[in-house]
């Protein structure tokens, strides 16, 4: 399938890169949708939690095309944790952090798929069209949390 173990090893580690980042993200949203306080909240935990098992399920594609191009999905040991701004705010109202951390994800998410699109042009179709389908999703996610911040910034601007 591949002209190269290199190649497809390459690939493997892109794609482990963002089923590590969608776990994070699953993580993330959970802990956020529960967290966050008070009425503006309401809106913003709503939208997280419907986004949980669409994230869930992008890394569940992931697994599964890691399994199938022979590379070996990670246990939880073997994740790295980055998403910074993603983390919950110590103050439970502070809805923008949480909204400015959920469009930074979904950023570094298009980025990650961008990645994988270019590293199979021409190698692995499947798995670009994977990569180009989820990185549509991201970019969904993103623009709904761009129009929440703008909402929240002219409220409080």
């Amino acid at each position: 399938m591949f002209k190269d173990e290199s190649t497809r090893k390459k690939i493997v580690d892109l794609l482990t890169k963002s089923y590590n980042a969608e776990i994070e993200t699953v993580a993330n949203y959970i802990a956020n949708s529960v967290n966050l306080d008070g009425v503006r909240a309401q809106h913003i935990k709503a939208a997280l939690e419907s986004d949980i098992s669409e994230e869930l399920e992008h890394a569940q594609r992931l697994a599964r095309r890691i399994k199938t191009i022979d590379g070996v999905v990670p246990g939880s040991q073997a994740l790295q944790w980055t998403q910074t701004s993603l983390q919950p705010p110590k103050q439970t109202t502070d809805v923008v952090s949480v909204i400015k951390g959920v469009i930074a994800a979904e950023e570094e998410a298009i980025e990650g798929y961008q990645a994988i699109i270019e590293a199979t042009e021409g190698v692995d179709y499947v798995t670009q069209d994977l990569a180009i389908e989820l990185q549509g999703d991201e970019q969904e996610h993103r623009r709904e949390f761009i129009g929440f911040l703008k909402e929240y910034e002219q409220v409080n601007g």
